[in-house]
C-alpha cells in the first residue's frame, strides 16, 4: 500500500490542542495528528450529502473555491511543470 505525503496548518487554536494532547500521550505532535487524521477520514461517511456538510462547515471555503476559481479565470495560475 502506497503512502502519499500531506502538509497541514492548523490555527493557532487548533496547534495548542494538538500540542497538548501529543505531551499528555507522550507522543510526536505528527505521529498523533496523522492518527486522528486516519481515524476521521476512516469514520467520514462517503454519502455525498454528508460530504457537503463538511465542506460547508469549513469557514471560508466557498470563498477561498471561488478565489481560486477567479485566478484560474485570470491566468493567475503556475504550471505544473513549475511546482
Amino acid at each position: 500500500m502506497s503512502s502519499q505525503r500531506l502538509n497541514i496548518t492548523l490555527d493557532g487554536e487548533h496547534a495548542s490542542k494538538l500540542a497538548q494532547l501529543a505531551a499528555r500521550v507522550h507522543v510526536n505532535e505528527g505521529t498523533l495528528a496523522r492518527s486522528l487524521l486516519s481515524s476521521a477520514i476512516d469514520d467520514a461517511d462517503p454519502d455525498p450529502d454528508n460530504v457537503v456538510a463538511v465542506l460547508d462547515g469549513i469557514d471560508g471555503a466557498w470563498e477561498r473555491a471561488q478565489q481560486g476559481i477567479d485566478q484560474a479565470r485570470t491566468g493567475d495560475t503556475v504550471a505544473l511543470e513549475d511546482l
